[in-house]
């Protein structure tokens, strides 16, 4: 395809001409990409629905400083995505949204915003150590990536913890690089206020994180130089105070409100929890992430593994050196821990992508190197596998063919089969452009129409409705047999769980309006508990879907008092 490879070309020039050019096409490209499905997608448990429903009972109840989801102390982050939420929804509501805080879309705008900020801080942070064109290039790597795209998409705190993360490693990477010699202009005086101001955020939003990844780059930098001389640029004793004077606050407060106990949660639980054992059923061995990368980094994973060997003849460079510093230490810290999700590397993905432009710009990519087409052709397999799952998920769940959809994932599919056609020719700028192109037609595939196909994903949603249409403004609602996030979220702060089907026939007895939710396979002792009620149910409706989390059908009664 000769004509997109000269529309491709004249684009990355035109942009690359001057950085407010090359920052509007990438905000662009962050919304093209981002954006389908956004508003449609429903709240997926359990993270995400969990953190909504903390921050709006922050709205509810005022308080902006303890974190609950409904009466149970949710004690295992620090308050800065929450905030973040908060302020968007109260935004919503000031614009006149309806049901502002019941739009899970108002809750994911610090997520989209994390994402943006994350491709153009890898962009400011590539500019370190290669050009404008090629920094464009990985910046646009970046918002093509199936992982961030994932992120961008959840309210929850990795998108805006890997911008953070990007942000503190830009101002890090030129530190080191004008200390070695190998930055040809004088970082900004203001490159310690960056530095720290992110890994301010960043402990707000996620605790150690971020001073983690920094940290251990630190360490590994400084033990190469044997001197931490390199690091007086960044000026640790205002910044550690800056620290202080935004984070502490909240600190102080939480461990007066909480007695402690968010500190012995969240650390002695939720942090040491994951390093001992893996949790809430995401253990995983070590090597996972490196399996998953290939998915994840898609689709410039697998030029990025042909990356490699450059990588390692050239480890001693000082911009080599800092970006092996970057991902290596982090990543098996990450390897090492038994809990695994795959955004805990995202932070690490900007560094990838330098290692592969500067692999690109060097000739450390060898076409001709045994295996390298086989690996190339990767790219074609997360479009192909993902098509096939979607047509599967479409006709066994829901009987139906996701027709709106097919033309992107093919075409999709198509693109991806130009790229190793590029690479073939040697023309690995080409191919990587290609391979954003191919993203953002699978992203419109898969999020602007694909997933809105798949009803049955849809349970809570329905759910939901079935209760609004039973005709009192403000129902009593018990759910049994079916206790995701997303149905509190959507249903309400009061929603009562009930243990069985007896506990549902008790609530519907008594006076006002009442509606429960009753799962299959409680309907038995529903029944036989009703004769001692007094009571004869109408059935609103019966609800028939798929639970992703316990990877099994469901089918639940909507019962109403009569």
């Amino acid at each position: 395809m000769p004509s997109l490879t000269s529309a491709l070309d004249r684009l990355a020039t035109l942009a690359s001409a001057s950085h407010a050019r090359a920052c509007v096409l990438l905000v662009l490209l962050s919304l093209a990409a981002f954006l389908p499905g956004f508003q449609t997608l429903q709240p997926l448990d359990r993270d995400e629905p969990r953190f909504a429903q903390a921050s709006k009972q922050m709205l509810e109840t005022r308080d902006f400083v303890d974190i609950r989801f409904q009466d149970e102390a949710r004690h295992k982050k620090p308050v800065g995505i929450y905030w973040l939420q908060s302020a968007t929804v109260a935004a919503g509501e000031a614009l006149g949204v309806p049901q502002a805080r019941t739009q899970i879309w108002l809750y994911r705008i610090p997520s989209l915003v994390g994402a943006i900020a994350t491709v153009l801080l890898t962009y400011w942070a590539l500019l370190a150590f290669v050009s404008a064109r090629m920094a464009l290039l990985g910046a646009a790597l970046m918002a093509a990536c199936v992982l961030l795209g994932v992120e961008a998409r959840i309210a929850k705190t990795d998108a805006m913890l890997a911008a953070c993360a990007v942000a503190t490693m830009g101002a890090l990477a030129r530190t080191w690089l004008d200390w070695t010699r190998s930055l040809a202009f004088v970082p900004s005086s203001r490159n310690w206020l960056v530095f720290w101001g992110a890994t301010a955020l960043g402990l707000l939003l996620k605790g150690p994180i971020v001073p983690m990844v920094w940290g251990l780059a630190i360490l590994v930098l400084s033990l190469r130089e044997r001197s931490f001389r390199w690091l007086k640029p960044l000026r640790f004793g205002p910044g550690l105070l800056l620290c202080l004077v935004v984070v502490l606050p909240w600190f102080l407060a939480i461990a007066w409100k909480t007695g402690g106990s968010f500190f012995a949660e969240s650390v002695g639980q939720d942090m040491l929890g994951k390093v001992a054992e893996g949790q809430e059923k995401h253990w995983g061995p070590p090597g996972l992430y490196l399996l998953i990368f290939f998915g994840t980094y898609w689709p410039a994973a697998a030029f990025a593994a042909m990356a490699v060997p450059f990588a390692w003849l050239r480890r001693r460079e000082p911009q080599v050196l800092f970006l092996l510093a970057w991902i290596v230490p982090s990543w098996l810290v990450f390897e090492a821990v038994p809990t695994k999700l795959p955004h805990y590397v995202l932070p690490l993905y900007p560094a990838v992508t330098a290692l592969l432009l500067l692999a690109v710009l060097n000739d450390g990519i060898d076409r001709f190197r045994r295996g390298s087409v086989a690996t190339a052709l990767l790219v074609v397999i997360v479009p192909l596998a993902l098509t096939g799952v979607i047509v599967a998920a479409n006709w066994s769940l829901d009987g139906t063919i996701p027709y709106l959809a097919l033309p992107f994932l093919l075409l999709a599919l198509f693109v991806a089969g130009t790229v190793v056609a590029a690479f073939r020719r040697s023309d690995f700028e080409g191919a990587l452009w290609r391979g954003v192109v191919a993203s953002l037609l699978l992203g419109l595939g898969v999020y602007g129409f694909a997933v809105e196909s798949l009803r049955s994903f849809k349970l809570s949603p329905r759910l939901a409705e079935a209760v609004r249409s039973v005709g009192c403004s403000d129902p009593a609602v018990m759910t049994v047999g079916y206790r995701e996030p997303s149905l509190v979220f959507l249903v309400g702060t009061d929603l009562a769980m009930g243990a069985d089907g007896s506990a549902a026939a008790t609530f519907l007895a008594q006076p006002g309006c009442r509606v429960a939710l009753v799962e299959a396979r409680h309907a038995a002792a529903f029944q036989a508990a009703l004769p001692a009620t007094g009571i004869t149910p109408r059935l609103v409706t019966t609800l028939r879907g798929f639970n992703l989390n316990g990877g099994r059908r469901l089918e639940i009664a909507v019962l109403t008092r009569p």
